[in-house]
């Protein structure tokens, strides 16, 4: 009876370990969905409306229909795209619903082909982040164009 007790512990105690496992892999996952998501965002943002003076004419419904992704992304929240208020030759991709860990791993991840990151010299990330809420009300901007 002992014996069978201490082989149940040790069932409930790699059991544990698979769901955490499990947790890991697919918040990784979701960090994988948004910055592809993102990347077939800015390429067809750029593709659409690449032959105007400027991302003016930035519509969501548009945009996300036009490009065949959802604006939904795999936190729940929603991407967004808007035109840069103080620069109309640059456009934002928004990110929201994200939890504070993620949030601040998509704030400080090193978007290559934003404006932050290429007028930094490659030093800072490219993007910014309300990530202070500890629920899911966290978001990122990343800004795009020239």
């Amino acid at each position: 009876m002992i014996e069978m007790l201490g082989v149940l512990a040790i069932m409930g105690i790699i059991t544990v370990g698979a769901f955490s496992l499990l947790r890991l892999a697919l918040n990784s996952q979701k960090k994988s969905q948004v910055t592809e998501d993102v990347v077939t965002i800015v390429t067809q943002v750029r593709q659409l409306l690449g032959g105007y003076d400027d991302f003016s004419n930035i519509d969501n419904s548009m945009i996300f229909g036009a490009i065949g992704v959802s604006n939904k992304n795999p936190y729940g929240g929603a991407y967004t795209v808007s035109v840069n208020p103080s620069n109309a030759r640059q456009f934002i991709v928004g990110i929201d619903g994200l939890p504070m860990s993620d949030c601040e791993y998509l704030a400080t991840k090193a978007w290559t082909d934003s404006v932050g990151y290429i007028s930094s010299n490659h030093t800072e990330s490219g993007a910014t982040g309300n990530c202070k809420n500890s629920g899911t009300n966290n978001s990122v901007q990343i800004v795009f164009g020239d």
